[in-house]
């Protein structure tokens, strides 16, 4: 016990410099989101929820004002009615694409849950391919990487959407950086400049100091139980752009005439902005966490994504386990060291939206919370473990220990 302690006390003085940078980082982005919570004037009575359908709902509307200043859109859509990120995306898809129109992936084959919206996997009949939308999609490079030939090649003045996935996924690729995306954004409209450049935000909010609206992107979307949601928040998604967009969206949402005029809260409004004001701490320490996880797995024999001191892009960290038995061993570790059900050894399962078993380690008071710190890995190898959250670093420093032990005790 006293070697493992010794190995990550030793990690935490080597990245200490990054630290130093994420604190940089936090700071910036906790003023920009003060300042929101100050222009808008918030007060206690925008905690106050709404039932039926939440009409004049100030509080509602004052935090869709907020995410849009924080964020880099004209407007938002802030919804525990958009039940995750895959919900939200989905949302826009087919609140903007129509029979005949063209979907482009930029950045290869999208997350999972995505590929049966699109119809890339499985055959269900509402999926976007069904509904007669043609999708293509720019392969990564043999790095994992973007490629401007790529783009260049398959964007097409007839193309009406353009979708960026900014995390890394079930992937080994590295996540994009906020200035990446804004020159594939500046690439894809030389081509068609009325093109509608979407991007996938999950796991990325405030882990730099811009977001893709800042730089170009139309529309984001994600999920209120990730980054932005502080791990307060129980349930909900969000959607920031231009205000035509937005209004779209809200009609798919909704309904036609309704848009997003409805839409009750049912008391969720402080935590909703609680949660905002806790992301950008939450981030910082979700990001330190997954800097000495890299390092410590690094120093012990498993290859990572990114390295410790790499730039990023998204707060998942993934530790390539080389054999099914490590993979669950590490995600074992995780579920022992939680907080809730550290007495449940998670095995791997059946998923909606994803097509191996999957095991998935995260003893968090809000199911599925990825802000909180929690692991998984679909079971294909080579067997890649993805951690992600931490809503303290003492909580990750916790959690390694527990997971040196069970992979010395298990493999």
């Amino acid at each position: 016990m006293q070697s493992v302690k010794q190995l990550i006390h030793e990690a935490k003085q080597v990245v200490r410099p990054k630290w130093d940078e994420i604190e940089n980082t936090k700071l910036a982005n906790q003023a920009r989101v003060l300042r929101a919570f100050q222009d808008h004037q918030v007060s206690e009575y925008h905690f106050a929820g709404s039932t039926g359908y939440g009409y004049n709902d100030s509080g509602r509307e004052t935090i869709e004002a907020m995410y849009a200043q924080i964020f880099g859109g004209e407007a938002a859509l802030v919804r525990p009615q958009l039940v995750s990120g895959t919900h939200a995306i989905a949302t826009c898809l087919a609140a903007l694409l129509e029979p005949g129109d063209e979907l482009v992936s930029l950045t290869g084959a999208p997350y999972d849950t995505l590929q049966q919206v699109i119809g890339i996997k499985g055959d269900l009949p509402r999926s976007l391919m069904r509904q007669g939308i043609t999708y293509k999609e720019v392969p990564l490079d043999e790095d994992g990487r973007w490629s401007k030939e790529g783009i260049l090649s398959t964007v097409t003045p007839e193309t009406k959407m353009a979708l960026i996935q900014r995390s890394r996924g079930y992937s080994w690729r590295p996540a994009l950086s906020v200035d990446e995306i804004g020159v594939i954004v500046s690439l894809v409209k030389q081509v068609n400049p009325e093109i509608i450049v979407f991007v996938d935000n999950c796991y990325g909010e405030f882990v730099e100091t811009r977001e893709p609206c800042q730089v170009g992107a139309d529309l984001i979307a994600g999920s209120l139980i990730k980054n932005p949601g502080g791990g307060l928040v129980a349930g909900g998604g969000y959607v920031v752009g231009t205000d035509v967009l937005i209004e779209t969206v809200a009609d798919r949402m909704t309904a036609p005439g309704l848009g997003s005029r409805l839409g009750p809260t049912f008391g969720l409004n402080r935590w909703i902005l609680q949660g905002l004001w806790m992301a950008p701490h939450a981030v910082g320490e979700a990001l330190a966490g997954a800097v000495l996880a890299a390092k410590v797995m690094e120093d012990i024999g498993y290859p990572v994504s990114p390295r410790w001191n790499a730039p990023r892009g998204d707060i998942v960290q993934a530790i390539e386990m080389s054999t099914k038995e490590a993979l669950l061993a590490f995600c074992q570790g995780i579920q022992a060291a939680s907080p809730v059900d550290s007495f449940v050894q998670p095995v791997p399962g059946d998923m909606p939206g994803y097509e191996d078993p999957v095991i998935m380690a995260g003893g968090t008071f809000i199911q599925g919370s990825s802000i909180e710190l929690s692991a998984d890995g679909p079971l294909r190898p080579p067997y890649i473990a993805y951690l992600q959250g931490g809503l303290c670093k003492e909580h990750v420093e916790l959690a390694l220990q527990k997971v040196v032990e069970y992979l010395v005790a298990k493999t």
